[in-house]
């Protein structure tokens, strides 16, 4: 799934109908994580929704490109949240439980990248087997950093 990310950024940044290619704005990323009460809320996709509504946005390159900067921005979230979660482990459990949210967090990104593999190759015939994959990408991430978030929380 990475290379697939990789190879349509790569496209994206090659192409001359992007010459103002759509952007996400990662505030709107940033609040949404922030005001979410659980690990679901329908602010997901809401600043790829508003990336698509720039010039160029409304293409399949141009929805992929939203979706996947989207995405980014919560990939940069999750990745805090897993060091902020592995630090209070460290704090609370030592290494051996520390080291079970690294195993943990392994599983899941493999999970997700073979689980939105499967969604690119349901809809490989199409040309939305890119959206179709990059949504994927952007929920499960999304999830993910607010699950870290959560973890441990007894609320």
């Amino acid at each position: 799934m990475k290379h697939l990310m990789i190879t349509v950024l790569l496209a994206l940044l090659g192409s001359p109908a992007f010459a103002q290619e759509p952007t996400v704005d990662p505030a709107m990323v940033r609040a949404c994580f922030a005001g979410a009460n659980d690990t679901h809320p329908d602010c997901i996709g809401d600043a790829a929704n508003d990336c698509q509504s720039q010039p160029g946005g409304d293409t399949t390159l141009g929805i992929s490109a939203c979706l996947q900067g989207e995405a980014q921005v919560w990939d940069d979230i999750l990745n805090a949240q897993y060091k902020g979660a592995r630090a209070d482990l460290l704090k609370q459990g030592g290494t051996p439980l520390a080291d079970q949210l690294l195993d943990a967090q392994r599983a899941w990104i493999s999970f997700r990248d073979a689980d939105c593999g499967l969604i690119y190759s349901v809809w490989a015939d199409g040309s939305i087997r890119t959206v179709m994959a990059s949504s994927c990408y952007l929920h499960k991430t999304a999830q993910r950093a607010l699950e870290l978030r959560d973890l441990g929380s007894m609320e």
